[in-house]
């Protein structure tokens, strides 16, 4: 299960910002997960309350918005939105296409004290 490496990343960036920015508590995180990422947001939110027990950011709501997949159509040179890896392009139907984007995690926002 990736998410509990991911959650674990996640963690050490809030854990960091909380040093850098000298706050003690974290309220919200918001993550967000592109489409292509291939996380199971379920399983992120059940990695992430357990990466945190302990810390500050113990008790944090975990807020995931999901972005879209985005690339760029080889066949038709045509920039199409992704709902899935492997599909194909909605202009030509063609499959041969280079992902730009969808297909990262990043923590967005943090809600602090």
């Amino acid at each position: 299960m990736h998410e509990m490496s991911l959650a674990e990343s996640a963690l050490q960036i809030i854990v960091q910002a909380g040093r850098e920015q000298g706050f003690s508590r974290v309220k919200t995180v918001w993550l967000e997960i592109g489409r292509l990422a291939c996380v199971e947001p379920d399983a992120m939110r059940f990695c992430f309350e357990s990466v945190v027990a302990g810390t500050l950011a113990e008790g944090a709501i975990l807020e995931i918005i999901e972005s879209m997949g985005q690339g760029m159509c080889e066949s038709c040179h045509k920039e199409v939105m992704l709902e899935a890896l492997y599909e194909a392009c909605p202009h030509c139907g063609g499959y041969q296409i280079r992902v730009t984007g969808g297909d990262a995690m990043r923590v967005r926002e943090l809600e602090v004290e």
